[in-house]
């Protein structure tokens, strides 16, 4: 089973290690404190180390807790259906588009009239747009990636919120 030790220092977590530790056979998950574990055990046994962000704990646990989360709801049968994780954040390299609920008006602000007109398709391209138009404000670096891999569409795309 692949050991990760959760620390600043190391690389940082991305949705492909989630879906490979969920594809996995498990995993094991070391928590150090405060100034991180001794470096023979980290190299005696091949330990991944993974980082959840740029800035620093107390102790490996909530980070561990962020990394099983995340696995965990890839897991057959934890979300319901597979197919309630295929537009999220992250899924195709971009962050999700923006949801509205009832009523169609709160508070003098409308739901999209597209995401109203039952036009699937017209709704799949807002929603594409919207998710490139917010990664493009939000996340350059994943806006980057994106960019080299397909031919953005982002006319006709909302602003970002």
């Amino acid at each position: 089973l692949p050991l990760v030790v959760l620390t600043p220092r190391g690389r940082p977590l991305g949705q492909p290690d989630v879906a490979r530790f969920a594809a996995g056979p498990g995993l094991r998950v070391i928590c150090g404190r405060f100034e991180g574990m001794d470096q023979r055990v980290l190299d005696a046994h091949a330990a991944e180390e993974i980082s959840i962000g740029d800035y620093v704990l107390s102790g490996g646990e909530p980070a561990a807790l962020v990394l099983l989360d995340a696995v965990v709801r890839l897991l057959p049968g934890v979300m319901g259906s597979a197919e309630s994780g295929r537009d999220e954040s992250f899924a195709d390299g971009l962050l999700e588009y923006p949801h509205y609920t009832r009523p169609a008006e709160w508070c003098g602000r409308a739901v999209p009239e597209v995401l109203l007109s039952g036009n699937h398709a017209a709704i799949a391209a807002w929603r594409r747009a919207a998710s490139e138009a917010i990664t493009a404000a939000r996340r350059p670096d994943l806006w980057a990636l994106h960019c080299r891999s397909v031919t953005p569409t982002l006319a006709g795309a909302p602003a970002a919120p």
